[in-house]
């Protein structure tokens, strides 16, 4: 535990000198968002006299999580402030304040109500929603048009439109073009789009509401089987260690036609120094079918207060100005988050920041959620253990059916027989 320490004891960047308390904050972000972060507790810090410090972790998810379950069980105060993802209140809840008494009822009634429900537990309001997050198709409309294609329903239309764009461009001498970039890594991300592929086939989520593990069956392994053919095809073979940025600098720097991402990344394609500004549209994720659906996996992030910080009171003050209506204006504009307060998605400067915001009311439609809810605190081991099959079966090294079967036993055994 000393090592882990001294590792985040070396990440902490200290701001002005300390005048009240020290606060130190876990600021996880994805292109911009670590700075917006930053500077918006760096103004609570000036306004209330106090010092806040801050940890950067990993990038990927998994580390994540496996860094704060270490620090936590440890019953470590190197940090005060939490930025956790949406699936993660039942994993960690116990180790963070109940914030039902510090924060008042009609303040949290602004919120979505879906997000608050994520992050109570037992009762417990474990977390502050901060931003919310879907799913999302990056389109370069541009090469639509002048290929006289449509933004694609389905995924195989997606296919069948990213191998012609992509054939005709390469022969026109763009040999750089790839059709589709996603996140392929075996991580939280291949968890997510895996479970947008799947879920747009209806072939369940993994585990149903109840507990039940639904996913050895043929939709499932139908949808899987089509993105391992993408991968080379229309997709470049690194797009199996791709995470969120990797897409993104690949889109970006013009060298894909689609992408799936979140929505932080509208700001960055479209902006002022971005080689396709002005060439992007973004819509719902495809359907699996003439009879399938939209399916965007519902995601974003929370603020939790550990229960071992020495400075509770502060840390519960800058949680809450970090999650309230100002601050999640601000970074809706200058950083595209999503608010998860709805009465935002209305605000005339939100809305001309974001134009994108017509096609992410379509997605919030059509979410889709993870089964953190059904597997409480052993939905890591689920996700870690349906990426690495995923994984496995897009580098082709295992068959969807034979693999999904394997989940399924193993699945059987993290429940402990359905036993949740």
């Amino acid at each position: 535990m000393a090592g882990l320490c001294a590792i985040i004891v070396a990440l902490l960047l200290t701001a002005s000198p300390a005048v009240g308390a020290t606060v130190t904050l876990a600021c996880s972000g994805l292109g911009i968002a670590a700075d917006l972060c930053r500077d918006g507790a760096q103004a609570w810090a000036r306004n209330t006299g106090n010092e806040v410090r801050f940890v950067s972790p990993p990038k990927g998810a998994g580390e994540q999580l496996a860094l704060y379950q270490q620090l936590l069980a440890a019953g470590s105060a190197d940090i005060d402030v939490f930025q956790i993802d949406v699936v993660w209140p039942g994993i960690l809840g116990n180790y963070f304040v109940d914030l039902k008494d510090h924060v008042d009822p009609q303040i949290l009634d602004r919120h979505l109500p879906a997000m608050v429900e994520a992050a109570t537990v037992k009762g417990r309001l474990v977390g502050l929603p901060w931003f919310a997050d879907v799913g999302l198709l990056y389109v370069r409309k541009d090469l639509l048009d002048a290929h006289h294609r449509p933004i694609p329903e389905t995924w195989d239309e997606l296919e069948d439109t990213a191998a012609l764009i992509q054939r005709a461009e390469r022969a026109a001498g763009n040999d750089r073009l790839w059709g589709y970039v996603w996140q392929g890594r075996a991580y939280e991300g291949l968890t997510v789009n895996a479970l947008e592929w799947i879920a747009s086939r209806n072939g369940g989520t993994i585990v149903d509401p109840a507990g039940t593990i639904t996913i050895d069956n043929p939709r499932a392994a139908e949808a899987l089987t089509a993105a391992h053919a993408w991968v080379g095809a229309i997709s470049p073979p690194g797009v199996l260690n791709y995470m969120e940025e990797e897409a993104r600098g690949v889109f970006q720097s013009g060298n894909a036609v689609f992408m799936r991402n979140w929505p932080y990344a509208w700001t960055l394609v479209d902006g002022p120094d971005s080689p396709v500004r002005g060439k992007v549209a973004v819509a719902p994720l495809p359907k699996g079918g003439a009879d399938g659906r939209h399916a965007a996996t519902l995601g974003g992030q929370m603020l939790a207060v550990s229960k071992f910080s020495a400075h509770i009171p502060e840390a519960v003050d800058l949680a809450r100005h970090l999650t309230d209506l100002a601050e999640q204006k601000r970074r809706a504009i200058h950083g595209g988050a999503n608010p998860t307060i709805p009465s935002l998605y209305e605000d005339p400067d939100v809305l001309a920041a974001n134009p994108f915001l017509g096609e992410l009311a379509k997605a919030v439609g059509n979410t889709v959620n993870r089964p953190a809810q059904a597997t409480g605190m052993r939905y890591n081991q689920v996700s870690a253990e349906f990426s690495a099959t995923v994984h496995e079966i897009l580098t082709g090294r295992r068959g969807a059916k034979e693999a999904l079967a394997d989940l399924d036993r193993a699945l059987v055994r993290v429940s402990r027989g359905g036993r949740w």
